[in-house]
């Protein structure tokens, strides 16, 4: 069980947190396995364990899967919300975490004054914002992944790179 806990990412749901929040948590939690005392370990799991039971009722812990978070950061990717907490990530997630690119399928494409504006399954819409002349003819799949300066790059079905920003 503290294996599929210790697998969980726990954090404060105000962002800066409260004093329950910081005392419930999974560090205290793991900390008591240090007592050698079986009576006093299990005081202290019973403990930490309470005040992180109390903290997540009160709605200032929430404990989320890696899913849940792979979820939002691909709904949130070309987005800057420097609010949002950085998790360990998949395989295309950053040393920090964040995810750094993405592929989604294409829902669908159009053209104005020769750029593109990409709508892709998932909602997202992305617009080309450089003059490069991309063919996206009944495209499929686009790959994402973020370039020089935070800029964001598109590949439809694996062409020519072209930068683009996320619209909503």
């Amino acid at each position: 069980m503290l294996r599929s806990l210790a697998v969980m990412t726990l954090f404060a749901a105000s962002g800066a947190g409260t004093a329950l929040a910081q005392e419930a948590s999974l560090d205290a939690v793991l900390a008591c396995r240090a007592i050698e005392d079986p009576a006093e370990r299990v005081g202290c799991y019973d403990a930490a364990v309470g005040r992180l039971e109390q903290a997540q009722a009160q709605g200032e812990v929430k404990i989320i899967t890696r899913a849940e978070v792979e979820k939002v950061q691909r709904e949130s990717f070309g987005f800057r919300i420097p609010s949002l907490p950085s998790f360990a990530g998949g395989s295309d997630a950053a040393e920090d975490g964040r995810l750094e690119r993405l592929t989604e399928a294409v829902k669908s494409v159009s053209s104005s004054g020769g750029k593109l504006r990409i709508t892709l399954e998932n909602g997202s819409v992305w617009q080309q914002v450089d003059d490069k002349n991309v063919r996206a003819r009944d495209a499929k799949s686009a790959e994402i992944f973020q370039a020089a300066m935070g800029s964001y790059k598109m590949k439809i079905d694996g062409g020519l790179a072209f930068r683009v920003r996320r619209e909503n």
